[in-house]
C-alpha cells in the first residue's frame, strides 16, 4: 500500500488497566482489513494506519466490541484539566484507606481484637472491596464477557475469593463466635476448617492495587507532561495589523485575535517580553529573542528585518512586525510535538517482547494459582491454606510492572530530549544509538558555520590595519558576494559605519574596485590588482605574499587589497568551526565514538579542520552523490555509523547510517531523512541525544530486569506459602510505582556541556 493511499489516525482509550488489555485490543484491531494499530498502555492511546477514507467510527465500534472505549484525542489542555480518571481513583483510595486501615490494625494486632471485631471488620471492609475495588470487579467482568483474562481479573478473582471466604467463615464456619482471637503472619499458616478469616487480606491488597494504580496513573500524567508543556509553549493570541482605510498615510491598526485565526501573510506586533505568535520573517524592528524553551540554547538570538523567527520564542528586546510564513499545524513547534508524540506512541523491539509476555501472562498465572491449590490439597493441608497460598499467587503475579516498563520510559525520555532541542523520531532509535561506534560528521554547516568569515587582516609595513579594512568594507559592501559581505559585515561590525564608494565596478571574477574617501580602491584577486599595476612581489611585499601563501596552504580564501597604485593589504577569509564543535568531538570520543570528517572541499581545508578539532580520521573531495557510498563502505566494514549532516545532499547519507542525525538549521530534506533532530545547531546537541537516549534505553533495561524478576522471584514465594497475600498485593503495588518513579529520573537529565565548557 502506498503512503498516498493511507491515512493516520489516532484514538484515546479508556478503560485500560495493564500491558494485556493493549496487547489485546491492539491483536483485536490488526484483524481488521487494511488496518495497522499500535496501542500504547502508558499514553493510554492506539495510533492506527487506515486506507484513505476509512471511517474512524469503525475503529470506535471495534474497540467497544474489546469493552473498552474510544474518542477522537482532546487538546492535551482538555486532557489535563478533566481526569475523571485520575479523580475517581483519588476518592476510592482515600475511602479505602480510612476503612481498611482499622481492618489490617486489627487482624495485624491480636491485643485490638476486640470481643466480635471480625464482625466490624466485615463492616469496615464489605465498602472497601465492593466499591473502592468496584473498578477491577468491573474490568474483569467485562474482560471475562470477550473471553480475555489481564490484571484485573486476578485482582478481582483474588479479592473476592479471600472476601467470600470470610463471608462463609463467619456465618457458616468457626469463625462469627464473639471471642474470636488469631495473629498475623508473613507467610501462609496452615489451619483447619474454617475458623479464619481473610477480611484484612481482601481490604488490605485492595488497598495497596488501589494506591498503585492510583500513583501509577498520576506518574504517567507526569511522564507526558513534557509534550503537554511543548504544546502549551505557543501564545494563544496576537495582535495582528490590518490596514486601516480612514488614515490618509495608510498605517495599520492593530487588532488582538486568537492565534488560531491567523493566516500566512498577515503581519503582527510583538513587543518586549510576548512570545512570537507563529514562524514568520521579520518586516521591521530589530530585538534579542530567546529561543531556550524550543532549542535549550539560553543565549538570545539577535534578530532583524528579513531574519527568520520561529512561533513560542519570546521577544527579548524591542518591537517587531512579523509577517506570518507558516501556522496551525505547519510550524515548526507542532512539528516538535508530532515528532515527540510519534517517538512515545511507538514501540521499540523491547516493548514488543513485553508485549508478548503479557498477552500469555495472565492465562499461565491463573494456573499456576489452580496448580497451587490442588497441589496443597494433594499434599494434606487444609482448605483454608491451599485457598490463601493460590489466592498470593494471584496477587503477587499481576503484569502491571511489565506493561510500564518501557513506555513509561519512553514517555520521560522523550519529553526531556525535546527540552534539549533534541526530537527523537521513533522509539527503535535509542537502541541504534546504543550501538553505534562511528559518527560520520558532515564539515560545513555541521562541524563549521557554513558561512564564510574574515579571520585576519594583514596590512603592509606603514599601511594602517583600520584604514585597509575600513576602505575595503566599504567597497565590499556594495556587492553581494559572500566574500564581499564578510569582509564589510566584519569591518561595519569593527568600525562602525562605513563611508559609501563611488564609481563602484564589479570586474567579473577578479574582484571589485571604486574611489573611497577619494582613493582609488581595488579589492579581489592578485591579477586585479596587476591589472592596476600593483603588484603582490616578494621582494616589495614580502609581508602580504607571504600572508598570502600561507593562508591558501591552510585552505583559506586571501583577497588583496590595494590603492594608490600599491598592494597594501591581505584580507582572510574562511569558514570556521562553531564554537562548540571542538567540545563535542571531545564528548564524542568519550561516548566511544570514532569521528569522521567527511566533505567535499579539497584535502587542503578538510585537514586544517580535522586538525583544529583533533579528528584523525578525514575523507575530502567527496561528491555529494557519493557521500552514501562512503557510509556504505564503513558499514561492509563492520562499523556501526551515525552521520551527521544538515544538506540535501545530506539526506541520502542520513537515511543509509544506522542513526541519521539532522542539524534542525538545515534543510526539511535532511530533517525528514534523519532519526534524530537537533532544533540547535550545535553538535552538542548530538552528544545530548546520544547520551540521553542510551540513558533511557538503560532505563527500560532496569525496569524490564525489575519487572521479570520480581515476578519470577516472588510467584514460587507464593506457591510455596512464603507470601501473606496482603504483603503480596503491596509488593505488587509497590513493583509498578518502582518502574514510574525508575523512569521519571530521567526528567532530571541535564547536558553534560556547560556553556564554560565550550571554547
Amino acid at each position: 500500500m502506498t503512503t498516498s493511499a493511507v491515512s493516520n489516525l489516532e484514538l484515546d482509550i479508556a478503560g485500560m488497566t495493564c500491558a494485556s488489555c493493549a496487547a489485546r485490543l491492539e491483536k483485536a484491531l490488526n484483524k481488521l482489513d487494511g488496518v495497522t494499530a499500535t496501542v500504547n498502555f502508558a499514553l493510554e492511546r492506539a495510533s492506527v494506519t487506515v486506507p484513505a477514507g476509512y471511517d474512524p467510527q469503525s475503529l470506535v465500534v471495534e474497540v467497544e466490541k474489546a469493552g473498552y472505549s474510544a474518542v477522537m484525542p482532546q487538546s492535551h489542555a482538555e486532557a489535563a484539566g478533566d481526569d475523571h480518571e485520575l479523580a475517581s481513583l483519588r476518592n476510592r483510595l482515600i475511602a479505602a484507606i480510612v476503612l481498611a486501615t482499622p481492618v489490617i490494625a486489627m487482624a495485624m494486632i491480636p491485643a485490638w481484637e476486640f470481643r466480635n471485631w471480625q464482625w466490624a471488620s466485615l463492616a469496615l471492609a464489605a465498602p472497601v472491596v465492593l466499591w473502592a475495588g468496584w473498578p477491577f470487579h468491573a474490568a474483569a467482568w467485562t474482560n471475562l464477557k470477550h473471553g480475555a483474562a489481564t490484571m484485573d481479573t486476578l485482582v478481582s478473582i483474588g479479592t473476592l475469593s479471600a472476601f467470600l471466604w470470610s463471608v462463609y467463615a463467619l456465618f457458616f464456619g468457626t469463625a462469627g463466635h464473639r471471642h474470636l482471637h488469631h495473629g498475623f503472619s508473613l507467610t501462609v499458616t496452615p489451619s483447619v476448617g474454617a475458623g479464619d478469616i481473610y477480611l484484612e487480606v481482601a481490604a488490605g491488597v485492595t488497598l495497596f492495587v488501589l494506591a498503585g494504580r492510583y500513583f501509577e496513573t498520576r506518574s504517567k500524567r507526569r511522564a507526558g507532561a513534557a509534550l503537554r508543556a511543548l504544546v502549551e509553549l505557543g501564545a494563544k493570541d496576537v495582535a495582528v495589523l490590518r490596514p486601516d482605510f480612514l488614515r490618509p498615510d495608510g498605517a495599520g491598526i492593530e487588532i488582538r485575535i486568537p492565534v488560531e485565526q491567523l493566516k500566512v501573510g498577515d503581519e503582527f506586533v510583538v513587543r518586549p517580553g510576548e512570545k512570537i505568535a507563529t514562524d514568520g520573517v521579520v518586516v521591521s524592528g530589530s530585538s534579542a529573542v530567546d529561543a531556550s524553551m524550543l532549542t535549550g540554547e539560553s543565549v538570545p538570538i539577535e534578530v532583524g528585518e528579513g531574519d527568520v523567527v520561529t512561533g513560542a520564542t519570546v521577544n527579548a528586546g524591542g518591537r517587531l512586525v512579523v509577517r506570518a510564513t507558516r501556522v496551525g499545524a505547519d510550524t515548526q513547534l507542532a512539528q516538535m510535538a508530532r515528532l515527540v508524540e510519534n517517538a512515545q506512541s511507538g514501540k521499540a523491539k523491547v516493548q514488543r517482547l513485553a508485549d508478548r509476555v503479557s498477552a500469555v501472562f495472565v492465562p499461565i498465572v491463573i494456573a499456576i494459582a489452580v496448580v497451587t491449590l490442588v497441589g496443597w490439597l494433594v499434599a494434606g493441608f487444609p482448605v483454608a491454606a491451599a485457598f490463601t497460598a493460590a489466592v498470593a499467587v494471584l496477587i503477587i503475579a499481576c503484569p502491571c510492572a511489565l506493561g510500564l516498563a518501557t513506555p513509561t520510559a519512553l514517555l520521560v525520555g522523550t519529553g526531556r530530549a525535546a527540552q534539549l532541542g533534541v526530537l527523537i523520531k521513533g522509539p527503535e532509535v535509542l537502541e541504534s544509538t546504543r550501538k553505534v561506534d562511528t559518527i560520520v560528521l558532515d564539515k560545513t554547516g555541521t562541524v563549521t558555520t557554513g558561512k564564510m568569515t574574515l579571520v585576519d587582516v594583514i596590512a603592509a609595513p606603514g599601511t594602517d590595519r583600520a584604514a585597509v579594512l575600513r576602505w575595503a568594507g566599504a567597497l565590499e559592501n556594495a556587492s553581494e558576494h559572500p566574500v564581499a559581505q564578510a569582509i564589510a559585515k566584519a569591518a561595519a561590525a569593527e568600525l562602525g559605519s562605513l563611508p559609501a564608494p563611488e564609481g563602484f565596478t564589479n570586474v567579473q571574477g577578479k574582484g571589485v574596485q571604486g574611489t573611497v574617501d577619494g582613493h582609488a580602491v581595488v579589492v579581489g584577486r592578485e591579477s586585479l590588482l596587476a591589472d592596476w599595476g600593483q603588484y603582490l612581489d616578494a621582494g616589495l611585499t614580502p609581508t602580504l605574499c607571504e600572508a598570502k601563501l600561507r593562508a591558501e596552504s591552510e585552505g583559506k580564501t586571501a583577497v588583496a587589497v590595494g590603492w594608490d597604485g600599491s598592494a597594501r593589504g591581505i584580507l582572510v577569509i574562511a569558514d570556521t568551526v562553531k564554537p562548540t564543535s571542538a567540545e563535542a568531538i571531545r564528548q564524542f570520543k568519550r561516548l566511544g565514538l570514532t569521528p569522521v570528517l567527511l566533505t567535499g572541499d579539497n584535502q587542503i581545508v578538510a585537514d586544517r579542520i580535522a586538525g583544529e578539532l583533533r579528528i584523525a580520521h578525514v575523507i575530502a573531495e567527496v561528491l555529494p552523490a557519493d557521500k552514501v557510498a562512503v557510509v556504505q563502505r564503513l558499514q561492509s566494514d563492520g562499523k556501526v555509523v551515525a552521520m551527521v549532516g544538515d544538506g540535501v545532499n545530506d539526506a541520502a547519507a542520513l537515511a543509509s547510517a544506522d542513526l541519521g542525525i539532522a542539524m534542525g538549521t538545515g534543510t526539511d530534506v535532511a530533517i525528514e531523512a534523519a532519526d534524530l533532530t537537533l532544533v540547535r545547531g550545535d553538535l552538542c546537541a548530538a552528544v545530548d541525544a546520544i547520551r540521553l537516549s542510551r540513558k533511557t534505553l538503560a532505563t527500560i533495561k532496569m525496569n524490564l530486569f525489575w519487572a521479570f524478576g520480581y515476578n519470577a522471584a516472588a510467584i514460587p514465594l507464593a506457591a510455596l506459602g512464603l507470601l501473606n497475600p496482603m504483603l503480596a498485593g503491596a509488593a505488587m503495588a509497590f513493583s509498578s510505582v518502582f518502574v514510574v518513579g525508575n523512569s521519571l529520573r530521567l526528567r532530571s537529565f541535564t547536558s553534560a556541556i556547560r556553556p564554560g565548557d565550550m571554547g
